[in-house]
């Protein structure tokens, strides 16, 4: 057994003020809770993802991580009912002339107890058969009493297009998937964003998985449309992308490239013009996540800044031959570009990244400093 090392955490009057903490002590992370009277020590990393248990919160004698909501008992380290066997290190405490004391040397074993994968964690492996093209709908209409929505008519036009030229179609209509915000886990550390999404992982009841099932395992193309809204896309559109973050996080922290040989377009309309900043916006965006773009990705049609009859455009997109066409051929731009892309898939070992997404990130020593 190791020779005690105890450490002084400081004077236990300052320490009882706060229920929970996290403290660096010789570059070890521990949370220290005080909750009715007795003091706890346990490893300030969490077993899932490493996120800091001392920031976190209490929930009765259980630490609940403030990344993900791992819960870990205060004292003794173990997990919530029904994960006991996994275990974050605890520390024996004592005070002594008004200071409190951890034995360093105590540390218990770190335990994982095996979780099982989300069905999202497998690996990507595209069927055989035609070209599938999703499209993702991101007009925020309210479903329940539907009006004439100009991007859903273009969309329908470029799917109906898409499966008269062979290939298989699905319509994803966001305003219909019940779907949390993103919570900005990676503002809290770039590790804490997981793929699949951490309120994917945690909510069961998130439909969000309906899109990532679709975009990173199912589609060959995927032609979204959206509305401009005051000189920007949807609001729907963005609370969409925001929750697509970790697909583009997993190249930035694990070199794992989750889109592969698949292509994107565009179909954007509205009253108000603006249309090379809300599709620069989307162009930017699904590079990042690895997409790839036919010639002219995507068609568009606005009646500028002025024009403040709005029925008019519905009523120019309803009779337009043109804006049909359009949809139509963008379509077939995208099938037939997928098509050359799936015919040369070849395994990737790598891909090298530049600019600021290149970065270099340090792998988690949950034991080591933060």
């Amino acid at each position: 057994m190791s020779e005690p090392d105890w450490k002084d955490l400081g004077a236990v009057a300052d320490l009882r003020q706060r229920s929970l903490q996290q403290l660096t002590i010789e570059r070890t992370r521990i949370a220290l809770s005080h909750h009715d009277g007795v003091f706890g020590a346990v490893s300030g990393a969490c077993n899932h993802v490493g996120g800091p248990l001392g920031e976190g919160t209490l929930e009765g004698d259980f630490v609940v991580c403030p990344w993900h909501h791992w819960k870990f008992h205060r004292v003794t380290g173990q997990g919530e009912p029904g994960y006991e066997q996994d275990q974050v290190p605890r520390f024996a405490l004592k005070e002594e002339g008004g200071r409190l004391l951890v034995d360093l040397a105590s540390a218990t074993p770190r335990r994982k107890a095996p979780h099982e994968r989300h069905p999202l964690e497998r690996p990507i492996v595209r069927a055989p058969g035609p070209i599938r093209v999703l499209g993702l709908s991101t007009t925020a209409m309210d479903a329940a009493y539907p009006r004439f929505s100009t991007s859903d008519s273009l969309l329908a036009v470029a799917l109906d297009s898409a499966a008269e030229a062979g290939a298989e179609t699905r319509l994803l209509r966001a305003n219909t998937l019940e779907f949390r915000h993103c919570e900005g886990y990676y503002s809290k550390s770039a590790q804490a964003c997981t793929w699949p999404c951490s309120i994917t992982q945690m909510d069961a009841e998130d439909e969000m998985v309906q899109v990532y099932e679709a975009l990173v395992f199912w589609c060959d193309v995927v032609i979204l449309s959206s509305p401009i809204r005051w000189g920007s896309a949807s609001s729907l559109y963005f609370k969409l992308i925001e929750r697509m973050n970790c697909i583009q996080n997993q190249v930035t922290i694990r070199d794992n490239v989750l889109i592969r040989n698949k292509v994107a377009a565009f179909i954007i309309t509205g009253g108000q013009d603006n249309v090379q900043a809300v599709a620069g916006q989307m162009l930017m965006f699904f590079s990042e996540l690895g997409f790839d773009f036919p010639q002219f990705p995507f068609i568009a049609s606005s009646r500028g800044w002025s024009a403040e009859d709005m029925e008019r455009n519905v009523t120019y997109v309803m009779r337009s031959p043109e804006l049909r066409e359009g949809a139509r051929a963008l379509a077939q731009r995208a099938v037939e570009k997928a098509a050359v892309l799936v015919a040369v898939d070849a395994p990737v070992d790598k891909t090298v990244r530049g600019g600021r997404k290149a970065h270099h990130m340090e792998v988690v020593d949950l034991d080591g400093p933060p």
